[in-house]
C-alpha cells in the first residue's frame, strides 16, 4: 500500500546540515531518510514514555 508522502522545510545553519549529511552518509542513508529514521525513533520513545498517539484524536 502506498503512503502519501508530505513535504516540509527545515531551516538549519550550513555547518549543521553538512555534519548531518555526513552522519547520514555514514549510516548509508540520504539526509531525508536519516531525518525520517530519527523522527520515527523519537516518536516511538515518546509513545513508550507516555502513550500511543492516536491521530484521529488530534
Amino acid at each position: 500500500m502506498l503512503q502519501k508522502m508530505s513535504k516540509f522545510t527545515v531551516r538549519v545553519n550550513e555547518e549543521t546540515l553538512q555534519k548531518f549529511r555526513y552522519v547520514a552518509e555514514y549510516n548509508a542513508r540520504s539526509a531525508n531518510r536519516e531525518l525520517e529514521f530519527l523522527m520515527k525513533r523519537h516518536i516511538a520513545e515518546f509513545e513508550k514514555k507516555h502513550e500511543e498517539i492516536i491521530l484521529n484524536e488530534l
